[in-house]
């Protein structure tokens, strides 16, 4: 028999919850097509979902037929998004996470000191293309602390930093520890403010990989949160698999193996967990335990016009 272990919390954040449930109360409220730019979240389960119910997934609002209801993902936009779609009369939601929306204020706040800004990130992400397009300036990418090394700045006295939410924690307090050597008077957020779920779900599989012989990562490939969790259980020495469905599982993975770790990115539905745990049955005799670890109780509030929808 297998031991499964599961990584506590593991699975959807209050900003994935939150950018979900617009959808859903959307569709119930105006009826579909509903139009979402780029996908609401990253998971291919969660995007194929909400497709069969009637929402059409667009790379630019320029997509969106005019007068129509689109929503924007969970990432953010960019300011001049926002505005083609007015000018396009369509009826605009924000799904954009409370947490990112706090990078947004933390960059503007810092520009309107008259620093030049850094952004932390990974290049061509939504959230960075995002936060990005909040401010008035163009901003300096780093990702990576060799970046650090090679970036060229104004006035080293007048900078400033913020962070795409989804990084990893250890990588990004490297590069902040950089930047601060490099540039003493650079300001910037507390790492805490990254975002609760990435370092809940980062701390939790840093305690997981103590028990097992091999780590799951439930999640999409194109999820920032889900790699860093990968990469986690790659520099523990285990070996780690990033899973997108339960065809991904295969007998020869675990050959040799007694404990399988599992955890979830924060856009991976629970749902899929409960498919995946039922592949693990029809390969293997398992018995399924939890690690003690953080209760999350956050909660988003939805928009206005969406929390009178059942």
């Amino acid at each position: 028999m297998k031991q499964v272990i599961l990584a506590k919390p593991r699975g959807f954040c209050a900003g994935v919850e939150r950018a979900i449930e617009i959808v859903e109360r959307a569709l119930k409220k105006y009826g579909a097509p509903i139009y979402v730019r780029h996908e609401i979240v990253h998971n291919r389960y969660v995007v194929e979902d909400l497709r069969q119910k009637g929402v059409v997934f667009v790379d630019e609002v320029s997509s969106v037929p005019p007068g129509s209801v689109v929503i924007f993902s969970a990432h953010g936009v960019a300011e001049q998004v926002e505005k083609d779609a007015a000018g396009r009369n369509l009826q605009s939601i924000d799904a954009t996470c409370p947490l990112v929306k706090k990078v947004h204020t933390e960059a503007q706040k810092r520009e309107s000191e008259g620093r030049q800004l850094i952004l932390i990130g990974h290049q061509g992400h939504p959230e960075v293309e995002g936060t990005s397009g909040r401010v008035k300036q163009d901003v300096i990418l780093v990702q990576n602390i060799d970046d650090v090394r090679k970036i060229v700045v104004r006035d080293p006295s007048k900078l400033a930093y913020v962070t795409q939410t989804t990084l990893s924690v250890d990588d990004t307090k490297n590069i902040v520890q950089a930047l601060k050597e490099r540039f003493p008077e650079v300001a910037g957020p507390e790492l805490k403010d990254i975002c609760y779920a990435t370092q809940n779900r980062q701390d939790a599989v840093k305690k997981l990989v103590e028990q097992i012989d091999l780590l799951l990562v439930i999640g999409s490939y194109s999820s920032s949160n889900s790699n860093r969790l990968k990469d986690l259980g790659i520099a523990s020495g285990i070996p780690t698999f990033l899973v997108d469905n339960p065809d991904d599982l295969k007998v020869h993975m675990f050959m040799g193996i007694d404990r399988i770790g599992i955890t979830a990115g924060a856009s991976a539905p629970q749902a899929l967990l409960d498919q995946m745990l039922d592949k693990l049955r029809e390969l293997f005799d398992i018995n399924v335990q939890e690690i003690e670890g953080i209760e999350e109780h956050v909660k988003f509030n939805l928009p206005m016009d969406l929390r009178e929808v059942a």
